[in-house]
């Protein structure tokens, strides 16, 4: 690909919210898109906008990723289209009510979608990229992936896998030109608070982030380099001292004798 045209990027949730915001900024980046999500309407009018206002090719894939079927058509798109080059894994569902007032047929639903639909995504996109020895990945995560005590614990659960997939991704990629960003937002101000129980005036304007300023932070933090991006976290240097604390336990994690402190 030359400079100009980097590319295909196809991303999930593309309809409102964030992932609409992604499709806008990676078509003003030179972006040709391929937006997939449920509401047809929404994507056709956002496909319109994106293709008058910068002439790239735009197409739409109206899938629910909760149906098998729908989701085998997206996956069979990311294995076979060698124009998509970057992977936006940005569909998923939250929740925020307590274990004692949830719904676990709901919860079941939210994990499909968060956990087993970004799995099998990823699965179907990154071997072609590793073929074309190009590629990237974007992975939608949340803070609650390590703050898992703040929403409901399911959720956080479920966005810990993604950070934890998004490691082993970037751990096992490392030589093979394919670069894995995972992106943790905060409180952000789109529909997702009302869906997942929390209607977003519910919250203190001092933590809720403008959806554009989160997807322009995460931008930024890819053109950096990061592989792990809070957008609203002040100090690199407070995740990359975590990141120490963490690869410091990982030789004594697992060793053949237990801890002194263990043995009477």
């Amino acid at each position: 690909m030359t400079q100009s045209h980097p590319g295909t990027a196809l991303i999930t949730g593309a309809s409102s919210g964030i992932g609409a915001i992604y499709a806008d900024r990676l078509a003003r980046r030179g972006y040709d898109l391929i937006l997939v999500a449920r509401n047809r309407e929404r994507l056709n009018a956002l496909a319109k906008r994106l293709s008058d206002e910068t002439g790239r090719s735009v197409e739409v894939v109206v899938a629910d990723l909760g149906s098998p079927a729908d989701l085998a058509r997206v996956e069979d798109l990311l294995r076979t289209d060698a124009s998509i080059t970057l992977l936006v894994n940005n569909a998923g569902v939250g929740a925020t009510r307590p274990l004692l007032e949830s719904n676990v047929d709901k919860l079941e639903e939210m994990l499909t979608l968060n956990v087993n639909v970004l799995t099998r995504l990823t699965y179907a996109a990154v071997p072609g990229f590793v073929a074309r020895g190009a590629g990237t990945l974007i992975n939608i995560a949340s803070i609650v992936a390590i703050a898992p005590e703040v929403l409901n614990g399911v959720y956080g659960g479920s966005k810990a896998f993604v950070l934890a997939f998004s490691q082993s991704l970037r751990h096992e990629l490392a030589d093979k030109n394919v670069r894995v960003q995972v992106v943790l937002p905060g409180a952000t101000a789109t529909d997702f608070w009302g869906a997942a129980g929390t209607p977003l005036e519910y919250l203190p304007s001092a933590i809720v982030m403008k959806a554009e300023d989160m997807v322009d932070a995460a931008l930024s933090g890819l053109d950096q380099g990061e592989f792990a991006t809070i957008p609203a976290l002040p100090e690199i240097a407070d995740l990359d001292a975590y990141e120490a604390a963490r690869q410091k336990l990982m030789p004594n994690l697992s060793l053949s004798a237990p801890a002194a402190r263990y043995r009477s």
